[in-house]
């Protein structure tokens, strides 16, 4: 399945990737957990299937909000996001589990009455910067 999203360069993420950039919409944060999923399936098959290579395993974290996105760069221009959203999510990657996606309660409330999701409430836990914070797993129903 292909999924939009865009690769962004932003400190203190390992790989971001932003969804649902020009749509404010529950399908736009539908298909970024769609893509964090696949994302991870892809990473686990790849352990079973690629034996006696070094592992690569993954933490995901979502988190749904207002971003400022704009150009930086002098001499080659690169597209970027920051602001507390983007924060947030990094916050949700920081406090997830390898092979597992971690979403925050606002993307959790945008998703919660589909059925091509289960979700695993976490309860809270205790975020740098910003407190305690409902965090739930998702999967594919």
């Amino acid at each position: 399945m292909e999924l939009k999203s865009d690769t962004t360069l932003t400190p203190n993420f390992e790989h971001p990737t932003a969804g649902g950039l020009t749509s404010n919409s529950v399908s736009a944060t539908k298909n970024t957990v769609l893509a964090g999923l696949e994302m991870q399936d892809f990473i686990s098959k790849r352990l079973t299937i690629e034996k006696g290579h070094i592992p690569f395993e993954m933490r995901l974290g979502i988190h749904t909000g207002p971003i400022t996105a704009g150009i930086v760069g002098v001499k080659k221009f690169q597209y970027d996001v920051w602001g507390d959203t983007v924060n947030t999510a990094s916050r949700m990657e920081n406090a997830g589990q390898i092979h597992k996606v971690n979403i925050s309660e606002r993307t959790y409330s945008a998703l919660k009455q589909d059925t091509h999701f289960s979700f695993e409430n976490r309860g809270n836990i205790s975020v740098k910067g910003k407190g305690d914070m409902k965090m739930y797993f998702v999967k594919l129903a």
